[in-house]
């Protein structure tokens, strides 16, 4: 076993999973504004960066030394219709993603875990840290959608949901 915190890394899932039970659909899709995700943006958000993060870990781990990959987070948001997505739908495939690289975090030595890789701002970082990073990551969207949940509040009942498509409907 490594010294990472895998369980972590496992459980925001769940701390997703909770932070939007009993959110209606409607409530997932609406945005504060068209500059703005809505929770299932969010959510999509988490499973690419999760996407992401995991080839960024595999490219080290084979001692390629490429330069580790940047991606554009509102593109790949806006460019797979992601609020057109099902919350339930994303988190199933966040949740598959998570299982399949703690089985690998748990395979891994310290060795391993310190490897190094090269940013996209041409920063060394380690296996570890990347690892530790996008569990912070998760952190700091679970506020974002405590904050896009009490927008909605706030907005009352008369709130619209924003299309992919552009327009708004009631």
């Amino acid at each position: 076993m490594s010294a990472i915190d895998i369980q972590a890394y496992l459980d925001t899932h769940l701390q997703l999973t909770q932070a939007i039970a009993g959110v209606e659909e409607a409530q997932l899709k609406w945005k504060e504004n068209e500059a703005k995700w809505s929770i299932t943006e969010v959510l999509s958000h988490l499973a690419d960066h999760n996407i992401v993060v995991s080839f960024r870990i595999r490219d080290i781990l084979a001692d390629t030394k490429a330069q580790l990959p940047a991606f554009n987070q509102d593109l790949w948001v806006s460019g797979q219709h992601s609020n057109d997505g099902n919350a339930s739908d994303i988190l199933n495939a966040f949740w598959a993603l998570l299982q399949y690289n703690g089985l690998l975090f748990g395979r891994l030595s310290e060795q391993d875990l310190d490897k190094t890789g090269i940013n996209f701002k041409g920063e060394t970082v380690r296996v570890r840290d990347i690892i530790q990073g996008f569990t912070k990551h998760v952190q700091h969207h679970l506020g974002q959608i405590d904050r896009i949940k009490a927008a909605y509040i706030a907005q009352g009942p008369s709130v619209t949901i924003s299309t992919a498509k552009g327009g708004n409907a009631q």
